[in-house]
């Protein structure tokens, strides 16, 4: 699978766990802050193919844990459909990942960097149910947070930004949009 489609996925989930951290307040060791979150997006040129919408329809389950001394870690597993718009051809998928921060630099105005690990699986299904895309492995990748001039206190944080991928996908990496486009349009 395309890094850009780990990356999104991975991003749909960190956004999510410090929107639900900012609203629910900090997780602790006890008490984990779970979440369920389910949406549909209207892609335009999807893959980078000029005319090709997709309608995507995602829901994500996970839970999320911050501990003063091992940090952040999250938990979540996802599924998608991705539709084509115009012949109504569909795929889906389905993901696994546990995502652990293992640096955050304080930017001194405000933000904080911080470096995450993210480990697990995504399987990509055409329309005839059998597997066309898979991605086991690791990623890492850094975020931009605006955690307003308290770093030592998560319950306040608000996602900025994904900033780059630091270490693409190990293991297998099968190409998403190689294997999606022609599920979807041939």
């Amino acid at each position: 699978m395309k890094a850009t489609k780990v990356f999104g996925t991975v991003g749909v989930a960190v956004g999510l766990t410090i929107v639900s951290i900012g609203v629910t307040g900090a997780a602790s060791a006890d008490a984990p802050v779970r979440f369920h979150e389910e949406f549909t997006d209207i892609i335009d040129d999807y893959c980078d193919v000029p005319g090709l919408t997709v309608r995507s329809d995602v829901v994500v389950d996970g839970k999320t844990r911050i501990r003063q001394r091992a940090g952040f870690m999250e938990q979540v597993n996802g599924t998608f459909v991705d539709t084509n718009v115009d012949n109504g051809k569909a795929i889906s998928g389905a993901f696994h990942t546990i995502q652990k921060a293992l640096h955050a630099t304080d930017n001194g105005d405000g933000t904080s960097t911080v470096l995450f690990l993210a480990t697990g699986n995504d399987v990509t299904y055409g329309p005839d149910g059998k597997a066309i895309a898979r991605n086991p492995g690791q990623i890492r990748f850094e975020v931009l947070i605006d955690n307003n001039d308290t770093p030592n206190d998560p319950s306040d944080d608000e996602f900025i930004a994904m900033l780059d991928v630091v270490k693409e996908s190990t293991g297998r990496s099968d190409d998403f949009c190689a294997a999606a486009v022609p599920a979807l349009t041939d």
